[in-house]
Order: C-alpha cells, then sequence, then structure tokens
C-alpha cells in the first residue's frame, strides 16, 4: 500500500498534507515548496471553470483582469504562489482541487498511461528509436512497459522504479514521476502537443501544463504518493538527454524588438528628467522587462523586474528621478509584460527599490 502524505508544521515543505485532504492545506503545502497552484473543479482533474467573460470567443489569458479582481482564470495561467489569495480561493470554495503549473514550479512530470489500447508498431514504440525484431514484446500492453524497454536499451532503471524521487500513483492505475529542472531548460509538454512523445503511453508535463497534486481526491479515486520520498530529484541526465532528443525543448527563437508599450514609455520620458543618460539607462531597463511580454513563461521577469527596480532605486537615491516617475514606469511596464501578476509585480517593485535606495547609483559608477 502507498504511504500515505503526512502534515508537519514544523517543516511543512518535505511532508506534504495526509491523502484526501481539505483542497485549501493541499494548496499551502505545494505553495510552501515554491509550486505554484491553481484550482481544480471540484471532484475532477481539470481547471476550475473561467468567469463568463473569460469564455468568450477569441478571449485568452493575455490581458484578462480576472486575476486583478482576485478571481481564478485560464487554468495554469492563474496558478500563484500568493498565500493571501490561495486561503480566499479555497476558503470559499472548499472543493475545488490543486492544479501545479509545472513550468513555472521547475517540474517535469513522466506521466504513464494505463489506456486499454492496441499496441503500435515497433517503429511507433519508442519514437526515433527502432525496436528490433529480437526484443521480446510478448506481454507489452502499457505506458509502464514502453518505459521500462526504454530504460533498458539505456542501461538504466526505469523511474516507475526509481524511490528516490516523488512517484504518485493516479486513480487509473498510472502514475507521474516528479523530478526537478535544474540547469533552466524550458522543458515541453508532451500532453496536447499532438508532436512529442517519449514513449507509447508516456507523456511529460512541463512548461506549457500542469499536474494534479498529490493528494487530491476525484470521484475515481486519490492521488496517492508512493514510498516514502515526498520530494522531487533532479531530472537524471540519461532522462534529459531522451527528453531533448525527442523534442521536448523549445525550438530556438529568434530576437525580436524590445518595444516599450506606450504608457511605459510615457513614464520613462517623464522619469528621465531631461538627462540624456538617465533616459538611455531608464529605456535600456525598461526595454528588457517589456521584452517579457513575448514570452510567457521561462524570460526571466522576475530578475529582470528586479534589477530594473534595483537600478532605478539607485537613481532615485542619486536624484537623477522622483520616485513617483521610477514607480510608474516600473508598474506600467511591469503590467504590460505579465498583467496576471500585478500584486506580485507590484511586491518585487517595492523590494528592488527599497534595496537600490541603499546604494545611490551615481551616473557613471559601474554597477
Amino acid at each position: 500500500m502507498p504511504a500515505e502524505l503526512r502534515f508537519s508544521r514544523s517543516d511543512s515543505r518535505q511532508s506534504p498534507p495526509e491523502n484526501a485532504i481539505s483542497g485549501l492545506r493541499l494548496a499551502q503545502w505545494c505553495a510552501g515548496n515554491g509550486w505554484p497552484v491553481h484550482p481544480l473543479a471540484p471532484g475532477r482533474k481539470t481547471p476550475a471553470a473561467n468567469c463568463r467573460a473569460c469564455a468568450e470567443p477569441g478571449h485568452t489569458h493575455v490581458g484578462c483582469s480576472c486575476l486583478r479582481a482576485d478571481r481564478w482564470c485560464h487554468g495554469f495561467h492563474a496558478a500563484t504562489l500568493d498565500h493571501s489569495r490561495i486561503e480566499r480561493w479555497w476558503t470559499s470554495n472548499p472543493a475545488m482541487g490543486v492544479g501545479v503549473a509545472c513550468g513555472p514550479a521547475g517540474l517535469v512530470v513522466i506521466d504513464i498511461d494505463v489506456r486499454t489500447s492496441e499496441l503500435p508498431s515497433r517503429e511507433r514504440l519508442l519514437p526515433g528509436i527502432s525496436v528490433g525484431d529480437t526484443v521480446d514484446l510478448r506481454g507489452l500492453r502499457t505506458g509502464f512497459h514502453s518505459l521500462a524497454v526504454l530504460a533498458a536499451l539505456r542501461g538504466e532503471v526505469s523511474p516507475a522504479d526509481a524511490d528516490s524521487t516523488l512517484r504518485v500513483q493516479t486513480p487509473s492505475g498510472g502514475m507521474h514521476i516528479w523530478y526537478r529542472a535544474t540547469d533552466g531548460r524550458r522543458w515541453q509538454c508532451s500532453t496536447g502537443s499532438g508532436k512529442r512523445a517519449l514513449a507509447w503511453q508516456v507523456d511529460v508535463r512541463g512548461h506549457g501544463g500542469y499536474i494534479v497534486a498529490p493528494g487530491t481526491r476525484t470521484p475515481a479515486g486519490t492521488y496517492r504518493p508512493l514510498g516514502v520520498v515526498r520530494q522531487p530529484a533532479p531530472l537524471p541526465a540519461w532522462l534529459a538527454h531522451e527528453l531533448q532528443r525527442t523534442g521536448h525543448l523549445p525550438a530556438p527563437r529568434t530576437s525580436t524588438p524590445r518595444t516599450i508599450p506606450p504608457r511605459a514609455r510615457q513614464a520613462v520620458l517623464a522619469a528621465g528628467g531631461g538627462s540624456d543618460k538617465t533616459s538611455r539607462l531608464l529605456n535600456a531597463l525598461i526595454a528588457d522587462v517589456a521584452a517579457c511580454a513575448q514570452v510567457p513563461e521561462g524570460a526571466g521577469f522576475t530578475e529582470k523586474l528586479n534589477r530594473a527596480a534595483y537600478s532605478l532605486g539607485g537613481l532615485v537615491a542619486a536624484g537623477h528621478l522622483t520616485d513617483s516617475h521610477a514607480q510608474e514606469a516600473l508598474r506600467e511596464v511591469a503590467l504590460a509584460a505579465r498583467p496576471s501578476q500585478e500584486q506580485r509585480s507590484a511586491q518585487i517593485i517595492r523590494s528592488g527599490m527599497a534595496a537600490g535606495a541603499k546604494r545611490p547609483l551615481h551616473l557613471g559608477d559601474r554597477r
């Protein structure tokens, strides 16, 4: 029998809540691990429904005002680490399940299915690998078997048998194997892509997807962790190689002009105070943040906004521009780049400017 999840107030990052507990406690535990969470429909593994406006044809998460109104929307795009928001959402809707946005959480999850379907040809069993006639495929029925074949061909233990990382048994009898992405690469989902697959009946959850949190309960059963390990291990090198080989990395992006949104541009001009050096520096910092609008995830938005806020805090302390103009420029560009993260952006701006104010940035400094 799988070990139960247990909750320890003294170490909430290491020990999650016990199985099938409240969505609030589970969401809080996930957020405590640094995994952004979003609501799932009660008793289901799909995201909670959007508001009527979000359901209109052509409406997307880009520019959606739901989060500013403290509403969830668009599935994993609403994922948050904000504890007050988490408490409000799940306190008012205690039956909601918990989804984890894999990309922002830095997770790569191997999703093994046990669907009843006809065994594919040897060419399609392991994409890109020819399985010779000498390999005995008798008894091969599920994703557990195809993943075991892949691991055996590489001389490795199947991830399904790896007791060093978090493994979760799904109600259907499948398994979610959780890993941490440690090298900054943005591993992409197989699910829904129609083009990628690690193996037959083996999908991948990464950027652009979510995973059901362990402990979530549905009418079909509970997502139960196995063994004693409750944290994801680093993604093994051999498995990373297989993911890259099977197309789970995005195509290289070509550089695009870093344009500043009109309102942010006005704020930059006002903040520059007529100084060419100040204006040039402001333009570079703000444009760097603005460029994140072209990349929904993995653009380093937090780091870039924090760097800009720190530098502007130093400029304010040195008397090169006013605090109000600096904050306005940062707020406008952050809103344009990440409209669903207004509260979080405001926190980054405040802390970054406060830290920068301790070290006045005089023009000509090399910092």
